[in-house]
């Protein structure tokens, strides 16, 4: 039976409204709208533009009525992880909500860890430390004895957000809830316990529900300003980008690594339990919440972020690369000249990135990347010996060989990098679907809808629906030293 589902997909840098149309075996996509999906500064901080988002997922919802001229049988929305909304007791927005590279968690983390020890904040939640999570950013708030906080009735993760005001109701999705470092992994609902013990209120976190669940129908004042004539179901998908985007992984099995490309680089395998050992945590692995209720145990890294930040000061500089200019350059530059530790904490934030990736080269000891093709090589090579040691941690955890590494998402575009982590990693790559978050939400729905009887099914139809890539490792003798000396950045 055939359907079409509409897919809000809402990224770091941009969004968009995705009709999915599903003939009974295949998936196919049309992207009916986008838009960017610019941070804005106020006084010091960064917001995200929350109202202008839900005008453009409106005008998304109106192109499509007006373009097919039938209702759809779903309304999935994913967005990035971590980020939050915070409501008054009637569901009004208290403010433009935070951007999670804002300044206001510098320093954060530790009075945190003040409070409740890192290891058994770990041990409840097991989401990797880092200083973007939901805990911290609350913990801000707290420290600021913000008025936000103060007057909140509800916090609601970014794509609940979104779903309240389709459909009224406010609830939390577990995927995206589970980033927040506030969800108890074992029990999978809100870690009250560690909650109030930050000082956080834990009556303005709503009920979890997991994928899959029906969330209500659009509201009929939103029906009416986009053009729905009857029902419309708005259904929980793995609510949090990632989660889709490995619910659409083809062949993914227990010797596969997943590697959801993209402004972020999330690597990890699927497993049933959370891996919440001493070992785990000295690693810094995080167990997100998947979908059909998986765990996804991975790793993240911080992916292309580093070549768009340096690509869009190339622009301010008068020089507008294309990505294939950009890639091309940095195949003629020498390898491993120079490397980074891509997650070290002065790439995080927006600014100069090729001086800020000078400036650690040549504090490191290391040769300063001299142009355009050596910065972006340096990248390069430091994300795919950065993939190479996250799949041995990864290995370690399950205690188990992993031998493919399946790239999804827009990074898997990156022919150069796949080529590279084949290397690095010594395993074949397998590239595709680019479109994995999108997918992923439209196979989500259509399994809610009982279009699909299964993940495996589902999965299965991606594989039919789109073409895919594949990378064999090559011998390279200079990669042993490369990342013996990777390491040694690594500390």
């Amino acid at each position: 039976m055939s359907a079409h589902f509409l897919a809000v997909d809402l990224g770091a840098s941009s969004g968009r409204v995705v009709l999915g149309r599903w003939d009974g075996e295949r998936f196919e996509l049309e992207e009916l709208h986008r838009f960017p999906n610019e941070p804005v500064q106020v006084l010091g901080h960064v917001h995200w533009n929350v109202l202008g988002m839900w005008e453009q997922i409106q005008l998304g919802l109106r192109r499509y009525r007006q373009q097919h001229g039938r209702d759809p049988s779903g309304i999935g929305v994913d967005t990035w992880g971590v980020d939050y909304a915070l409501l008054d007791s009637a569901g009004r927005l208290l403010g433009p909500p935070y951007h999670y590279r804002d300044v206001r968690t510098e320093g954060i983390e530790e009075r945190a860890f003040a409070a409740v020890p890192r290891e058994r904040i770990y041990a409840r939640t097991g989401i990797q430390f880092m200083a973007i999570n939901t805990l911290v950013q609350l913990t801000a708030m707290v420290a600021g004895d913000d008025p936000q906080l103060r007057h909140a009735g509800t916090l609601l993760m970014m794509p609940d957000l979104f779903h309240y005001w389709l459909t009224g109701r406010r609830l939390a999705e577990y995927t995206i809830a589970s980033t927040s470092q506030l969800l108890d992994a074992s029990s999978r609902d809100w870690a009250t316990e560690l909650i109030e013990v930050l000082g956080i209120p834990a009556a303005i976190f709503p009920e979890v529900v997991m994928p899959g669940t029906r969330i209500g129908p659009v509201l009929p004042e939103v029906a009416a300003e986009v053009g729905f004539s009857g029902e419309v179901p708005v259904l929980a998908t793995g609510s949090h980008d990632t989660a889709n985007a490995v619910a659409a992984v083809p062949g993914l099995d227990a010797e596969s690594i997943y590697l959801s490309s993209g402004t972020w680089s999330l690597m990890g395998v699927e497993t049933a339990e959370p891996v919440l050992s001493a070992r785990a945590l000295e690693l810094n692995v995080t167990n997100e919440g998947g979908v059909e209720g998986t765990i996804r145990l991975l790793k993240n890294v911080a992916g292309l972020w580093l070549l768009q930040e340096s690509r869009r000061q190339w622009q301010r500089e008068g020089h507008d690369y294309s990505w294939d200019e950009l890639l091309a350059l940095a195949a003629e530059a020498a390898p491993f000249r120079s490397l980074i530790d891509p997650d070290a904490p002065e790439f995080l934030g927006h600014g100069d990135m090729p001086a800020t990736v000078r400036a650690y080269c040549r504090r490191s000891g290391q040769p300063e990347p001299a142009d355009v093709g050596a910065v972006v090589r340096c990248c390069l090579d430091s994300l795919a010996l950065r993939y190479r040691w996250v799949k041995g941690a990864l290995e370690e955890l399950v205690e188990r060989s992993l031998t493919v590494v399946r790239v999804v998402g827009g990074g898997s575009q990156n022919r150069l990098l796949n080529q590279l982590t084949a290397d690095a990693c010594a395993c074949p790559v397998v590239a595709g679907p680019v479109e994995a978050t999108a997918l992923g939400n439209v196979l989500m729905q259509a399994l809610a809808s009982g279009h699909l009887s299964s993940l495996a099914e589902g999965r299965a139809a991606v594989a039919a629906s789109v073409e895919l890539e594949r990378f064999e490792p090559r011998p390279d003798p200079a990669l042993r030293a490369a990342y013996q000396r990777f390491e040694t950045l690594l500390g």
